[in-house]
């Protein structure tokens, strides 16, 4: 049976696609995209949900082995997950992503250093390296002890045993520099608190890996939330965030630490994973010969 192409057909965030191409992404454990972004991204306040409908995917045998989308918002980056023995499908996966994920500007596609075939197809097609990159770090979670310290006062919680949105929300809100920059103290409307909370009613949510760092005063002053599956071997820390009349304080160590042990007990000898991509784009004038942004090999 040939390689059956389609786009995603749910009509909510959560249905039948999602739980697909969640499975998918667990199956092939990748950091490049992994199905801890997926959720993260289905289920963010800021999605334009309209993109939706423009995920490609593509099925062998009713099988997903195949996926091009963006993150959250169509600001032209788009990102690919492919099971091996399948490049054959890269020309096409690039095409879709350039046509209909790009949004207003041009296409920026996030090909992870060292996938030479990726980048090989892209030069093809026209587009060339750029120093833009989507990266973090690795840290391996191989039954080493995990320590941490807090100050005298300060305690550890998680969502799941104190799912406090508006402190939630406060902490995000300061942490990513919101209020600092002039955008005021953190204020949500019931709809921004129910938009919250709707992060955490979800399916496969697991807030007992979602940790805070609360202050004497009971507030929350550091968070590190953590997607992970007992089936993969890999778990993604995102987001971290530290309010800054708290930081120098080293109190975004113990939150990561805690989720991490947390994220160990199902998935023993795994990675907090991560993944270095770089990002290409397409010169309508003239064409460069693609090269790979990093050393060969590298994440």
């Amino acid at each position: 049976m040939p390689i059956q192409f389609r786009t995603y057909s749910d009509k909510t965030r959560l249905g039948e696609d999602y739980r697909k191409l969640r499975d998918f992404l667990i199956d092939l454990d990748d950091c490049n995209y992994s199905f801890g972004r997926w959720d993260w991204m289905v289920t963010h306040s800021m999605l334009e949900e309209k993109g939706l409908s423009k995920i490609g995917i593509w099925e062998d045998s009713g099988k997903i082995v195949a996926l091009a989308t963006y993150d959250t918002r169509m600001d032209g980056k788009c990102f690919f997950a492919r099971q091996k023995g399948y490049d054959h499908l890269l020309c096409g996966m690039i095409a879709h992503a350039e046509e209909n994920l790009a949004g207003e500007g041009p296409a920026r596609l996030a090909i992870r250093d060292g996938d030479e075939a990726f980048q090989a197809a892209a030069d093809r097609m026209g587009f060339v390296p750029t120093q833009e990159n989507d990266g973090d770090a690795v840290f391996p979670i191989d039954g080493r002890e995990i320590r941490y310290t807090l100050p005298e006062g300060f305690a550890i919680t998680s969502m799941r045993d104190s799912p406090d949105y508006y402190k939630y929300g406060e902490v995000l809100w300061k942490g990513f520099n919101h209020e600092q920059n002039g955008e005021g103290p953190f204020a949500p409307t019931a709809q921004d608190l129910q938009s919250l909370r709707n992060l955490f009613d979800r399916p496969n949510c697991n807030a007992s890996i979602k940790i805070a760092v609360v202050a004497p005063d009971g507030n929350f002053v550091s968070y590190c939330g953590m997607w992970h599956d007992p089936a993969c071997r890999s778990a993604i820390v995102e987001p971290v965030a530290t309010d800054p009349a708290y930081r120098k304080m080293a109190l975004a160590a113990p939150p990561c630490s805690k989720a991490s042990a947390a994220a160990e007990n199902s998935a023993r000898n795994g990675l907090l994973s991560a993944r270095r991509s770089s990002f290409i784009i397409r010169l309508d004038s003239g064409r460069l010969r693609l090269r790979a942004s990093g050393r060969k090999g590298s994440i």
